[in-house]
């Protein structure tokens, strides 16, 4: 006598549409994955609510904080490497700058920012994150010193830059992907190559993900790589409002169906939990 799991009394036919009443008991309607519809809900609250959350966010007492202490530093300050040295005028202009993961690594942004980004052989350009260049072509420490951050319009845009920054992180803890998508729009039409493409974690993660391409794709060659996505995509597209929206929206829609994936139990994985909970 078979002492097995008879699959039709759980789910009543072979199709994983159909589960019974006991699985959606146990574990919920299984069946109806709400992860595209949702994740273009969200993509589309956050941009009509930016502003208001982002203000929001800079108001928070740590943030404020924050953006009171490098403001008041970089206006005392006396020389680029007295205020790079200031611990919170490092977190907000690396948070400003989309390099929030490297606010541990002092003594490297340092180098790459006081060095000259006009020279081929300083550290900045051969640092592979484009990030470090932009930001040391934008503040220009090496040779005009203090005179552009310490701008009041600069204070302002970098302060500003750093509360969105932080409400960006706060989207991607309640809905993955939000984040990149919304910079990823901001920054679409300034992607001329796939060169470029593969120096950015952000425009890769987007990229890669909206065509479908599977994660393993990291494990080649950049020749490999740029190929593979040069053959899907033709960057000179995100000159077009139109295909960068759809890019976006195809870009969620299959960050929800991964999540749903990976977070949706297959049925022999249900029928194995629902033995060992009816036992």
């Amino acid at each position: 006598m078979s002492t097995g799991i008879d699959y039709a009394l759980l789910f009543g036919s072979a199709d994983a549409s159909a589960a019974s009443p006991l699985l959606q008991a146990l574990y919920g309607d299984v069946s109806q994955p709400a992860g595209p519809g949702a994740a273009l809900s969200a993509l589309s609250n956050a941009e009509k609510n930016q502003t208001q959350d982002v203000a929001a966010e800079a108001a928070q007492p740590q943030v404020a904080r924050d953006i009171a202490a490098f403001t008041q530093a970089v206006q005392t300050a006396t020389s680029p490497q007295q205020l790079l040295n200031n611990p919170t005028v490092m977190k907000v202009l690396l948070t400003a700058s989309g390099l929030s993961s490297q606010i541990g690594f002092t003594a490297l942004a340092q180098k790459a920012l006081l060095s000259n980004p006009s020279d081929p052989q300083s550290l900045v350009n051969k640092l592979p994150n484009q990030a470090w260049s932009t930001m040391a072509q934008t503040y220009q420490f090496a040779t005009m010193g203090l005179s552009v951050i310490q701008q009041p319009s600069v204070i302002a845009t970098v302060t500003n830059a750093y509360a969105e920054a932080l409400w960006q992180q706060s989207l991607n803890a309640t809905y993955p992907g939000l984040a990149n998508a919304l910079s990823f729009r901001q920054q679409a039409s300034a992607i001329t190559s796939v060169q470029q493409v593969l120096g950015d974690a952000m425009l890769f993660d987007v990229v890669t993900t909206a065509l479908g391409i599977p994660e393993g794709i990291v494990v080649q060659s950049l020749q490999a790589q740029e190929q593979t996505i040069g053959a899907q995509l033709n960057v000179a597209d995100f000159q077009k409002p139109q295909f960068v929206e759809q890019f976006v929206q195809q870009y969620m829609v299959n960050m929800a169906m991964n999540a749903d994936a990976t977070s949706q139990p297959s049925l022999d994985q249900l029928a194995v939990t629902a033995q060992g909970l009816l036992a």
